[in-house]
């Protein structure tokens, strides 16, 4: 199973960056698919959930209105578009899948997912 995130970089305070993440080795569209954060020193942070139809969303409250996540089943593919972009937005981001349902609570756990991307590097200057 691989998980590989793209799309990260350097981009200055109200802007936007797309991440990517392909995934292979499972069947996509059987999982849960999300996106978590962090910065050093601090712990990994919820930002966004996707079901595996799409049909439910959830997001974390510093970046709910601001980012959003979308997914294309087709290519096995998970995308989080961040717009309005902050300086504490900074962190390295990880995309991760679930292959079960889970509660609104329950997706916003680390432990509830089985696999892990590499991670991208997202860095906003003020």
């Amino acid at each position: 199973v691989q998980l590989q995130a793209s799309g990260g970089g350097l981009v200055e305070t109200g802007g936007s960056l797309r991440l990517d993440c392909a995934v292979s080795g499972l069947t996509f569209s059987n999982y849960a698919m999300g996106w978590f954060r962090q910065a050093p020193g601090k712990e990994r942070e919820f930002v966004a959930v996707i079901s595996w139809s799409g049909g439910f969303t959830s997001y974390g409250g510093s970046v709910k209105g601001r980012f959003s996540i979308s997914r294309d089943n087709a290519k096995n593919t998970v995308y989080l578009q961040m717009n309005s972009l902050k300086p504490e937005d900074t962190a390295v981001y990880y995309c991760a899948a679930a292959p079960r349902p889970g509660t609104d609570a329950t997706m916003r756990r680390v432990e509830w997912y089985d696999y892990w991307g590499q991670g991208t590097q997202v860095t906003v200057s003020s």
